[in-house]
Order: C-alpha cells, then sequence, then structure tokens
C-alpha cells in the first residue's frame, strides 16, 4: 500500500526517529554505493520558486541511483487546463513518485487522492515536513537528544512552524511560539498537533523575550512569504521587534543554536550577525535537507 508524506504527523514518533538515524548514516556515508531507486524516475512538480527543496531533492534521487523529471506547470498539460484527478492518473503510470510544491494544500491532498504513487508535499501553504524533518535532524546532531529540547519560535505562524509544531509534538520537544495578535498558526493544526502524542508542548505568547527565556534553540522565518509580497510593508512594521538578534540570543541558554529555513532577509528577521555566529546551524539546516528526504525517499519507496 502506497504511503504519502503530506504532512508531519503522516508519520509516527517511532518512524521519524528512524528516518532520524538513517539521515545520520546517509550522512556519514553509510552505504554510499547503495542505489535503492536505481531504474526509478521520480517526478517534482514545482508550482512555486525553489532552491533548497529543489536542488536537495534532485542531488538526493541522483545519489540513491534514481532519475529526477522536473515539470513547471505551465509547460505541461496541467498548466493548459488538465484536472488535477487526469495529471495524477496519468503521472502514476510514469513515475515511482512524485514531490509537489503548490500554494495550495488542497492541490497535494487531492492529487494524492487520486495517484497510486507516493507523493510528498515539497511545500504548500499549510504544510512544509520536509524541512521539519531536516530541522529535527539538525536539533539532533548539535543537542544530541530531541526529548526535553526547549525550542523558540519567533515570527510568522505559517507554513513551516505548522509542520514544526508537528515535529516538536511527536518527539517530546516543548515548543514556544512568540507572534504578533492575528499572526498565530492555524487552530485546527495547533489543536492536531497538541493531541497527536502529549509528549511535546506548545505555547504561544506574544513577547519574543518570553518565548527565547532559556531556549536550547532559536528558530525564525521570513516576514513575507512567496505569495504574501502585497502585505509585505505591513507585515514589516507589526513584525519588527520580532528579529532574532543578539539581545534576543542573550535570553537563550549559553549554547542555545539559531536555525532558519532559508531564504533569510538578513536585517528583518535576523541580523547579520546572528545568522553568520558561532551558534548559527543555518547552513547545517540547509545541507540536511539533503540527508533528510534520501532517507524519505528510500523509506516511501523501497
Amino acid at each position: 500500500m502506497k504511503r504519502d508524506f503530506l504532512t508531519v504527523l503522516d508519520l509516527s514518533s517511532k518512524e521519524i526517529l528512524r528516518l532520524m538515524k538513517r539521515s545520520a548514516e546517509l550522512k556519514a556515508g553509510v552505504d554510499s554505493n547503495r542505489c535503492p531507486l536505481i531504474g526509478k524516475s521520480i517526478g517534482l512538480l514545482f508550482e512555486k520558486a525553489s532552491t533548497r527543496t529543489r536542488v536537495s531533492l534532485e542531488v538526493g534521487v541522483y545519489q540513491l541511483g534514481g532519475q529526477s523529471i522536473y515539470m513547471n506547470p505551465k509547460e505541461i498539460q496541467i498548466g493548459r487546463g488538465e484536472t488535477i484527478h487526469d495529471s495524477a492518473k496519468v503521472l502514476s503510470r510514469y513515475l515511482a513518485g512524485i514531490i509537489i510544491r503548490t500554494y495550495s494544500h488542497d492541490t497535494l491532498t487531492e492529487f494524492a487522492s487520486h495517484a497510486s504513487i507516493p507523493v510528498i508535499n515539497g511545500l504548500s501553504d499549510m504544510h512544509h515536513p520536509c524541512q521539519a524533518l531536516a530541522d529535527l535532524m539538525t536539533i539532533h546532531e548539535k543537542k544530541k537528544r530531541l526529548k526535553g529540547v526547549r525550542m523558540a519560535f519567533v515570527g510568522d505562524g505559517n507554513n513551516v512552524l505548522h509542520s514544526l509544531m508537528e515535529a516538536c509534538a511527536l518527539t517530546g520537544m516543548d515548543l514556544t511560539i512568540a507572534c504578533p495578535k492575528g499572526y498565530e498558526p492555524n487552530p485546527g493544526i495547533l489543536k492536531k498537533a497538541r493531541a497527536s502524542s502529549g509528549k511535546g508542548t506548545i505555547t504561544v505568547v506574544r513577547e519574543p523575550e518570553k518565548a527565547a527565556k532559556g531556549a536550547d534553540v532559536l528558530y525564525t522565518d521570513v516576514w513575507v512569504s512567496m505569495g504574501q509580497e502585497k502585505e509585505g510593508a505591513r507585515k514589516k512594521r507589526i513584525f519588527r521587534s520580532y528579529q532574532i538578534n543578539r539581545k534576543l540570543l542573550s535570553y537563550a541558554k549559553e549554547d542555545a543554536i539559531v536555525l532558519h529555513c532559508m531564504p533569510a532577509h538578513r536585517g528583518e528577521e535576523i541580523t547579520d550577525e546572528i545568522m553568520d555566529s558561532p551558534q548559527s546551524a543555518v547552513f547545517d539546516q540547509a545541507e540536511n535537507r539533503l540527508h533528510t528526504q534520501k532517507a524519505l525517499l528510500e523509506f516511501l519507496l523501497t
């Protein structure tokens, strides 16, 4: 029976820990000559621009012995009105799996409901689960554990945060979210994450300093996500005090690390000083997209 990965909650706690172990093995070069995807083609259907997701997946598929096929909706028939139903049925006949990066999460769920191959969420407006796997791997590398780690997320209640909430709940991390009024995470996703395991706690506050106090990890993302450019100026004013800088980092533990899913708007949600500091694990985090996605592809497709 095929498995999809549309949200972090599509995995169990045990499966996440299994993926973390395998990701570390792949990063260390274990089974570097093994090619579990040999002879298989993996589709990348991307409506939205991408650097890390696209390149890490194309490289990962290649390293696993497979072939990646990049598809821009404007260049295939789905961009000319072919239904999602028909596209899912046809592409399932050619591909072993597909990664979709889309504006609407409903597109993903509809495609997955008609596809006979595994569907992976490369990013939607509601979730970014592949990013969350890389976040978990990076935290485990730096802190040697997940359970009991205290994380502070400072910024917008967006898709990255939604997946992070689910990841923290499943692995026993305690997450405190600092966001302005009106920019909280989706209530339904928050409720579901809190109810998913009972291991990790999720708290929402207004003050960044309150969230950062005693944290092991500080995390942020851009204030203005793709597709929100029209309200960019307004959001920048509202989020001005939600910046990860030297002062905010001083509230966290001395050995706290800083994460950012990238791309970063330096000088807005994070300063250059912190982005490039010894406490920043941002570029390790970006690299780990490759290793965790390879482990995920291996898990779903073999």
